[in-house]
């Protein structure tokens, strides 16, 4: 049978072969057994074939015979799959980054608020939280060539349709069609980009290059829509997606994918218990992007929705728990494995969060445009790939702590050296600091999904589904968690910052009554009137001291994720050296005769 895995463009997984995974996973295994426990860094590659010698019990026993290679791709062909990956995996990304990196610019076409545009960015977001679960089972059960056309072809039509989005509400219904249709996007990305690679290399060289280009959505809308925002074209963002939509519909009915095994998967409890994690993963989004605008504890309706979003997600629980064959293996994913897996994928997304809401939000309230930033948002991909490529050329089963150690470093020095921003600084002086985040987040997600593929598939093939929710959960829901978090931190230190500067300034101060001179007279050519030129005065020292106040909060943020990068840091440090001196003590423990 083979199974589909997927997630956001916030940390993307696309699908993968499951008898190819566990093929891989038998070939580390026995690697590990016959080498040692340092046999994965001595080997050339994760999962290559290696010499199995048959020790025969009697004369009549013979070895099995070895299976045969796949014939490989003939490299014109390869490049073609290649190629088709890296446009479909561009394509979603740039299709879910869109509006989000331009929620003022569209909020003023529909005549929206920011706080009610952000309905925009949860709607588009609540059906990716969960489709995905659904999606794996579909492609098994209806064949891997109709999910593709099928998929293209939703993509294309719910494009269409955003020409249409003229107020609040139907933009709401738009976004949330783009979700549906855009869902099966991340899988088609993932399946043509490991689809060209021998087995030898899927592993490790796809998925880090998938992961990598699936990722790149929202830096490269932060590129491009500064260009399309001066073009002035009406619906120029739905012109440019629809026209690589078109495309990649083209590239998928062009290029087939390698027809996979069908089976009937799908049971009426199971829709029962996707409609439930659908209804608490979609409520959670909804609460983790709008609460921070409506704010927690004064929007009464936040609480009831976390609260029925908590009930359906028990209800899902309750019914896996009795089933035979459950959608989701609850206990196996409360084991003390999995969780510290889960937790290590949501603390680095948390920290990642100071790249997606900390210094574009930073030069935001210090009034940069996307045009300003546009070099930085270059550099962050150029590192994000140079991380990527990084990792798929020392990715191995075993090299998973390290990786994530140099990770977590890179996170921890680059948010320290955010840390030290003034009003006066401008994005030249984080390009090295956000290319530190970036590289890291390149290094981080391909090893993280390895280790736990493995961990699954080792239990066996059903438990790579509950690993797909583990994994999309902590990515997706991870993301919008820390970025809801960040800037709840940040709205609450600016409060506290204002009210520490304000305070002492009285208007009788002659300092203060100096200072607010000094800005009337820079306005007297402006302002003729003595009046309003000290009332405008007066303003813009109160504009100028919120400014203080958010970047003193931002500063404090990027202090935080320092150090949560720098306590996972020590902890990931104390488990390997746990592990360490365990494997040590096996060594060293004599062989029974």
């Amino acid at each position: 049978m083979t199974r589909a895995v997927q997630t956001t463009a916030d940390g993307t997984m696309g699908a993968l072969d499951e008898p190819l995974l566990l093929r891989d996973a038998d070939r580390v295994k026995e690697h590990q057994q016959d080498d040692g426990p340092t046999s994965s860094d001595r080997s050339d590659e994760a999962g290559t074939d290696l010499p199995v010698v048959a020790q025969a019990a009697g004369p009549e026993q013979k070895a099995a015979p070895t299976p045969a290679a796949p014939a490989p791709m003939p490299l014109p062909r390869a490049a073609a799959y290649l190629l088709a990956g890296i446009v479909i995996a561009i394509t979603q990304g740039l299709g879910s980054s869109l509006i989000s990196a331009n929620t003022q610019y569209v909020g003023g076409e529909i005549g929206t608020t920011s706080v009610e545009t952000s309905w925009l960015i949860a709607a588009f977001m609540v059906p990716r939280a969960s489709l995905p679960l659904l999606l794996i089972k579909i492609r098994t059960q209806f064949g891997l060539r109709r999910f593709a056309e099928v998929g293209a072809v939703a993509y294309v039509l719910s494009l269409l349709v955003s020409f249409w989005m003229h107020d609040l509400t139907s933009a709401i219904v738009v976004q949330f069609l783009a979700g549906v249709a855009a869902a099966p996007m991340s899988t088609l990305a993932f399946l043509y980009l490991l689809e060209p690679f021998p087995p030898t290399l899927k592993m490790r060289v796809g998925l880090s290059l998938a992961l990598t280009l699936i990722t790149l959505g929202s830096p490269l809308a932060q590129i491009v829509s500064p260009s399309l925002i001066d073009i002035g074209l009406p619906h120029g963002f739905s012109l440019l997606s629809l026209g690589l939509a078109l495309v990649c519909l083209a590239l998928v009915t062009r290029l087939p994918l390698t027809p996979q095994p069908q089976a009937k998967v799908i049971s009426l409890l199971d829709i029962v218990s996707y409609l439930l994690v659908a209804v608490g993963f979609g409520g959670l989004t909804v609460a983790f992007v709008t609460g921070t605008g409506y704010w927690w504890l004064e929007a009464r309706w936040l609480g009831i929705l976390l609260v029925v979003s908590i009930m359906a997600l028990t209800m899902t629980a309750a019914i896996e728990l009795n089933r035979k064959a459950p959608l989701l293996d609850i206990r196996w994913l409360t084991s003390p494995a999995i969780v510290h897996l889960t937790g290590a994928l949501l603390v680095f997304r948390v920290v990642l969060s100071e790249q997606t809401s900390g210094a574009p939000g930073l030069f935001q309230q210090l009034g940069l445009g996307a045009a300003q930033m546009r070099t930085m948002y270059v550099v962050i991909v150029a590192a994000t790939l140079c991380g990527g490529a990084l990792c798929a050329m020392i990715m191995k089963p075993g090299r998973e702590g390290r990786i994530h150690l140099v990770a977590l470093a890179f996170v921890a020095i680059g948010a320290w050296a955010d840390s030290q921003a003034t009003v006066l600084t401008r994005p030249q002086q984080m390009y090295a600091s956000q290319a530190m985040i970036a590289f890291a987040a390149g290094l981080f997600l391909p090893p993280a999904m390895l280790k736990g593929m493995m961990s699954a598939l080792a239990k066996g093939p059903n438990y790579l589904l509950s690993f797909i929710i583990v994994f999309l959960s902590s990515q997706s829901l991870g993301g919008l968690l820390g970025s809801a978090v960040f800037r709840s931190f940040v709205t609450l230190r600016e409060k506290t910052h204002l009210a520490v500067l304000t305070d002492p300034i009285r208007l009788s101060d002659p300092l203060v009554a100096q200072r607010i001179g000094q800005i009337g007279a820079g306005l007297t050519p402006q302002i003729a009137d003595p009046g309003q030129r000290n009332a405008q005065a007066v303003a813009t020292l109160a504009r100028d001291l919120a400014n203080q106040a958010y970047v003193m909060a931002y500063n404090d943020a990027f202090f935080l994720i320092f150090v949560i990068a720098v306590g996972a840091l020590t902890i990931l440090s104390l488990h390997l050296a746990f592990l360490a001196v365990q494997t040590g003590r096996r060594t060293d423990a004599p062989v029974p005769a």
